[in-house]
């Protein structure tokens, strides 16, 4: 999060300033199993249901870039015991926790945390009657460094640098 706290995107605007974005089109994920990576964290609370008790929840911001851009995916943690199995998969899909393990959670390691998942669109009617879709996380898978390949591998260079352009 530091690094779009840090970007010109997140930069405040003079009354006169030019202005270009038109914003970029939301897109919608086909069902399938994406990494992703956590942008946003914020602390909420659940105001209960006739089938679970009032409790904090963690709203959760996931970035997962494709061929057509970055698509945006919003996710609550419910933190109810009910969905402690949820809460442990996520946890274990983002590298903190193992199968069996106890685990504390720390939330301040999850904003820049990579995972992957399983996501499926959602069709919904809006306040205006009009059918829209949205990103699902349908589940969390588990952690594996094969679905992270070192990002940085097109900077690797062998033997000497001294042709390199920059």
């Amino acid at each position: 999060m530091a690094d779009y706290m840090n970007s010109n995107q997140n930069a405040g605007m003079d009354w006169n300033d030019a202005i270009e974005n038109d914003g970029q089109e939301f897109i919608i994920l086909p069902e399938g199993d994406y990494n992703f990576t956590v942008t946003g964290f914020e602390r909420g609370r659940f105001p209960g249901s006739a089938k679970m008790s009032a409790c904090n929840k963690a709203s959760l911001t996931l970035q997962v870039q494709t061929d057509d851009g970055t698509a945006i995916v919003h996710t609550d943690l419910i933190l109810n015991r009910l969905l402690e199995w949820k809460i442990s998969a996520f946890f274990r899909c983002i590298g903190q926790k193992k199968h069996g393990e106890r685990l504390v959670m720390d939330w301040n390691r999850v904003t820049g945390s990579r995972g992957r998942a399983h996501f499926k669109p959602r069709t919904y009617t809006d306040r205006d009657g009009n059918e829209r879709q949205a990103n699902d996380v349908d589940r969390f898978i588990d952690y594996d460094e094969k679905f992270f390949p070192e990002e940085d591998e097109w900077m690797t260079v062998s033997g000497d640098d001294s042709e390199l352009p920059f």
